[in-house]
């Protein structure tokens, strides 16, 4: 059985990626382009990708492939549809992630909150040596208690955000996404949690639903001395009016681990903007994230060769 690891550079090189030799026969691809693809994958069984892209028409063309084995939790890059009418399996990784993705989020709002970058830049530019006195204080300095952090998206790495919010003695509003129905009063109406936020943290899947959530309008909503954050993904905040909405001090700041395009091109405004903290996607991958994205990846091929490949379709 021949196994197929299309960008294992997504993966890190700290990874050890020889462990799935116990399954078969592997094949491991540093990245793989899309002219690339059906080469790589022609006698491949199991296919083990990150971000490479599965459409329809490629994977009508498959002979051999039985299982899309994602590194990841979300799969839209792979045409769920086709693959079912295929017979193909595809697998994804739930929660691996989760304690990686909820310090990131928090890594970027002390970033903020404590103007960590502007002060360490002084700092090292010598502008601390020339100080008259022992401090300085030349830029916010902001304690998260008693602030309000608005979340939207309350799944494992929500809720593991709402538990450090109230270790800092934050007071946790849960938002609503528009068009959806929820039970119970835990919940409070997207366009409050825009208002009465001074926080905003995103942790919600792009979908046609949540995709430009966050645009001109909502940002008009927020509180002028608030900051955005998003980890998640990047077609859920408009960066064009985000940029805007920056520059003319609708809301203070943000923090992106996101970008609409990824990589995040040279061009982008968002870049020439000093109230904006970018990271380059990498909430999720924490060392220890990875090592139990390894290990899910490992027993979702275990579950295909035992004959329960209906426990992880993401088809049905």
């Amino acid at each position: 059985m021949e196994i197929v690891v299309l960008d294992a550079l997504t993966l890190g090189k700290d990874i050890d990626l020889e462990r799935f030799n116990r399954f078969g026969s592997i094949k491991i691809y540093q990245v793989t382009k899309p002219d690339e693809l059906i080469e790589r994958i022609k006698d491949a069984e199991i296919v083990i990708t990150n971000k490479v892209v599965f459409s329809k028409e490629l994977i009508e063309n498959t002979s051999k492939l039985k299982l899309i084995c994602v590194a990841a939790t979300g799969y839209n890059n792979v045409d769920i549809s086709a693959a079912s009418k295929k017979g193909i399996i595809v697998a994804n990784v739930r929660n691996y992630s989760t304690e990686g993705v909820a310090q990131h989020t928090f890594a970027l709002i002390l970033a903020l909150e404590n103007s960590l970058i502007d002060y360490i830049s002084d700092t090292k530019s010598g502008l601390w040596e020339k100080s008259p006195v022992f401090t300085m204080i030349s830029h916010p300095f902001n304690e998260l208690f008693g602030k309000k952090i608005g979340i939207l998206g309350y799944g494992t790495i929500g809720k593991r955000v709402a538990e450090i919010a109230s270790a800092f003695g934050m007071e946790v509003l849960i938002g609503k996404r528009r068009g959806i129905q929820y039970e119970g009063r835990e919940r409070v109406d997207f366009d409050f949690l825009l208002k009465e936020s001074d926080i905003i943290t995103i942790h919600t899947p792009l979908s046609d639903n949540t995709k430009n959530l966050f645009t001109s309008k909502e940002f008009r909503k927020m509180k002028p001395s608030s900051i955005l954050i998003n980890a998640a993904r990047g077609g859920i905040v408009n960066e064009e009016d985000l940029y805007h909405a920056l520059l003319n001090n609708t809301i203070r700041a943000a923090a992106i681990d996101v970008a609409e395009i990824e990589p995040m091109q040279s061009d982008n405004k968002l870049l020439s903007l000093t109230n904006i903290l970018i990271t380059p996607h990498i909430a999720w991958a924490s060392y220890q994230s990875r090592l139990k994205l390894m290990d899910g990846i490992e027993l979702n091929i275990e579950k295909y060769l035992n004959g329960k490949g209906s426990e992880i379709n993401l088809a049905i």
